[in-house]
Formats: C-alpha cells, sequence, structure tokens
C-alpha cells in the first residue's frame, strides 16, 4: 500500500531523482521563502505558541503539543488548540465535539487532542484566532498554533519546531526534491526553539537515517542560537498487556513516519508478523477492515495500531467491519518525555513568553 512520501528524500542528497526534481524545488523554494518573509503577521488578542516542524511528514508534533498543553495547564494558563484540522472536510472556525464530530469532519489530530484539550480547527488561523476573541476568555488563555511554523498570518510570541532525530532532515532538500518545507536557514531563524524526537531506541544507531540524523543535527547545534532541547518516546500507559497479547501481532498504521511507531513495538519486545500500512491520514475503507480482521483471524493474532489510527474508526458498534476492527484493535498510547533539565528550560521558555506578553497587554 503506498505511503506518501518518498523513501529517497531520506536517502542522499544526490539521488537521480532529487536531481531531476531539483529546478521544481527550487522553484518551490522561493516561493516560500517570499510567503513568509513578505507577509505581515497579525497580533492575536492572546499570546501565541506555535509548534512546528521543518519538514513534511511525522516528527512527533502531536505528542509534542498534547505535552506544551499540559505543561500550559500546570503553569496555570489555560491552552486552546488552533490547528488547521488536517484530512476534514470542515473549514472552520469549528470548536471540535468529540462526542459527536469525526474524523472525517475535523481530522485525525484535532479529535484526537480534543479528548483532552479544547481544540479549535480553522483553515484561516487568522480567522481562527478571531473566533477564540469573540469568546471573551480569561486573560490567562493561550493559543497553542498546531502546525503553524509555515503559517505567517498570526504573530508567534514562541515558535518550537521539532525534529526527527533518526531521519533529520533528510536529503537537506525542498519539497519536492526532499522534504523540507522551506529552506532550512530561513525556517530555523524562524524558530525559538527545537526539540529533537530521539524516539524509543537511538543507541547503536549506524543505518544510513542514522548517518544523516547526526549530520544534520550537528549543523542545527552549530548554526541555530535558540534553544535546543531532547525529547523520547515512551509509551503513555503500562504494557504489560504487551506480553500477554496473544501472538503473532499484526500491526497497522495511516501515518506519516510509522517506523517510529513499528520500533518502538519491536523495543517492547513485541514480534510483530504482518506490518499493514496506509497512506498518512488516510480513511480504511470496509474492505479494508475485513482484510485486517481476516488475517488476524487467520493468524490467531492481536492487531495493534496507533492513537491517531483508532480516532478515525467508528465509536459507535454499527456491526460494520470498521466498527468491529476498532473493538479488535489495541492502541499504543506515546508521550514525549525530557530529562529533568530540558523539562525546565521548556518550562522556564513558556512561563517567561507568556508573562511577557500578557504583561504588554496582548490579552485585555
Amino acid at each position: 500500500m503506498p505511503l506518501d512520501e518518498p523513501t529517497w528524500w531520506y536517502a542522499t542528497a544526490d539521488s537521480r531523482a532529487a536531481k531531476l526534481l531539483a529546478p521544481l524545488a527550487s522553484v518551490y523554494s522561493w516561493f516560500a521563502t517570499r510567503h513568509l518573509l513578505k507577509t505581515h503577521p497579525t497580533r492575536a488578542p492572546h499570546p501565541v505558541i506555535c509548534i512546528g516542524n521543518f519538514t513534511a511528514g511525522g516528527t512527533g508534533k502531536t505528542p509534542l503539543t498534547r505535552f506544551i498543553a499540559e505543561l500550559l495547564r500546570t503553569e496555570g494558563f489555560q491552552p486552546i488548540i488552533l490547528t488547521r484540522g488536517y484530512g476534514g472536510t470542515l473549514k472552520g472556525p469549528h470548536f471540535v465535539n468529540p462526542a459527536i464530530d469525526h474524523a472525517a469532519q475535523v481530522g485525525d489530530e484535532p479529535l484526537l487532542l480534543a479528548a483532552t484539550n479544547e481544540v479549535l480547527i480553522a483553515r484561516d488561523r487568522l480567522a481562527g484566532a478571531r473566533a477564540i476573541a469573540l469568546q471573551k476568555r480569561p486573560k490567562n488563555t493561550v493559543i497553542l498554533m498546531d502546525d503553524g511554523l509555515q503559517n505567517p498570518s498570526l504573530f508567534k510570541d514562541l515558535t518550537i519546531a521539532i525534529v526527527d532525530g533518526a531521519r533529520g532532515l533528510g536529503n537537506g532538500r525542498v519539497i519536492p526534491a526532499g522534504p523540507l518545507r522551506a529552506p532550512i536557514k530561513i525556517q530555523a531563524s524562524l524558530a525559538d526553539a527545537i526539540v529533537i524526537n530521539m524516539g524509543a531506541e537511538t543507541a547503536g544507531n549506524t543505518d544510513t537515517e542514522g548517518t544523516l540524523e547526526n549530520h544534520h543535527i550537528t549543523w542545527l547545534r552549530q548554526n541555530f542560537t535558540g534553544q535546543i532541547l531532547t525529547a523520547h518516546v515512551h509509551p503513555a500507559n503500562e504494557t504489560k498487556w504487551l506480553k500477554s497479547a496473544p501472538a503473532p501481532v499484526i500491526a497497522y498504521a495511516g501515518i506519516a513516519n510509522p517506523q517510529r511507531f513499528l520500533k518502538l513495538l519491536r523495543s517492547l519486545g513485541v514480534a510483530i508478523h504482518a506490518e499493514c500500512l496506509f497512506r498518512d491520514h488516510q480513511q480504511l475503507t470496509q474492505n479494508d477492515a475485513i482484510k485486517l480482521l481476516n488475517l488476524a483471524d487467520h493468524h490467531d493474532a492481536t492487531l495493534i495500531t496507533t492513537e491517531k489510527d483508532i480516532v478515525r474508526l467508528p465509536a459507535y458498534d454499527d456491526g460494520s467491519p470498521l466498527a468491529r476492527l476498532r473493538t479488535a484493535s489495541q492502541t499504543l498510547p506515546i508521550e514525549l518525555t525530557f530529562t529533568q533539565q530540558d523539562n525546565d528550560r521548556l518550562k522556564l521558555l513558556i512561563r517567561n513568553t507568556c508573562q511577557k506578553s500578557l504583561n504588554h497587554g496582548v490579552s485585555a
């Protein structure tokens, strides 16, 4: 089953495909740079913290957004997540209600975030900020802008970019020749801090991805003037049930970087019998569900998927194959964790940013 991103994005920079697409990448790069630097951002009525990434594809942005939302609450702020709602049909502004909204309407990531946070989707981020302002929210409200580094419409009080520690910046080229959304020098200049998501297992990594990681992260450490923090992925709940799950295990996922999910399972001692990978944000069909259920029945296997995948399945039991797939599937919730030192640095950075914005009268 095809994935969204080509594997050679994360191969060597001089691959044949990258060279062929270099002229198109130059054009895309010019327009992306012009878009980022020529737009005059509008200041929102509340402090804005932006969580973004330099590349297309998964980096761990959703768990970082959840982490920072919880950190804001512990610091006495009231976060509201403003997101584009990618993969959904609603343009917004629309406040997500997880009790009645579906992933096909609002997108899987907003629905997942809405389980523990207040979430507003808006394709037009400025319109979203205005919708938040109309609520006359408390002074300690903070807008957490999900995936907005390349969106210059709103002024950001703090921008945090997250980088996949295993894949780095791929071949270092701009779309479509590589995964970068704009030249890295331009994007890095827009960030105040960078989080390196080292995943679950990093020791002894000697493959090509590890080589690329070292090269790009070294470049960032040498050239980025803001703070660079390191995070790791861990299961959010206990994992004893994995040991008692019937063997074999069938893992399926429709996320941008499914290998991170598969590596986490293996690091927990799970022997994966079959991997069923779908496109990022892909809505499974009834036939897809039937195939997965039949595969599990044939091998007497346990179906395991991600939190993002499970929210795309029906939450109600209507007897359909998709509903049965949700009931039959186990999930592995994950969370990002930091060392105490980096956790304290991130907390101080966010606290100072919010207090500075509030003291300067951003919020009425």
